[in-house]
């Protein structure tokens, strides 16, 4: 989110405009495959949910064909069940974790940044858990969507508030204690 206080131009004062453009206050942040659509809803914003929802599905089901045949090697591989098992129970358990952290993602930023990095390895073995998490939030809203128009309208609302106590000229301002009389 950028707050753009200075720049000139007279666009938008909504700050709607997309980024990069020279509207003054805040700009909304793009999300991906979304841009600024997200605002508005404008701009082939219900094609994109649609097209996001389908692509992380069949992302999934790939990704699924994908691991399926990683085991039948196994299988080939005569590794033993013992193998087998751990190697379910661990894309099942980074799917999950991925899953969460996905799904938390899109309402609140992340509390601790290193955490985060540190979680990515996890997240990236249960890739087929983020792909799901982002498939059931494109039924609701662009994924990020509530996290961003929460932090563009408290940044629009801190803009509104500094430019409405700015506005007007300070020396004309009538104050009511210590008024001077007038001289004769």
């Amino acid at each position: 989110m950028s707050e753009n206080s200075e720049a000139p131009g007279a666009g938008d004062p909504s700050g709607s405009d997309p980024p990069g453009s020279t509207t003054p206050g805040p700009q909304p942040e793009p999300l991906l495959f979304f841009g600024t659509t997200w605002v508005d809803h404008d701009g082939g914003y219900g094609l994109r949910r649609a097209g996001a929802a389908i692509g992380s599905l069949a992302a999934a089901v790939a990704a699924c064909f994908v691991l399926r045949f990683a085991f039948q090697g196994l299988e080939i591989a005569d590794v033993g069940n013992l193998v087998g098992i751990l190697v379910v129970l661990m894309f099942a358990i980074c799917s999950a974790v991925a899953f969460r952290k996905t799904w938390e993602g899109f309402s609140r930023r992340p509390a601790d940044p290193v955490r985060e990095a540190n979680l990515r390895g996890l997240k990236t073995i249960g890739f087929v858990g983020s792909l799901i998490a982002y498939f059931l939030r494109t039924f609701k809203e662009a994924p990020g969507e509530q996290l961003r128009r929460t932090e563009y309208e408290t940044a629009l609302a801190r803009y509104a508030k500094r430019r409405s106590a700015r506005t007007g000229n300070p020396a004309a301002r009538k104050t009511t204690k210590g008024k001077r009389p007038k001289r004769k």
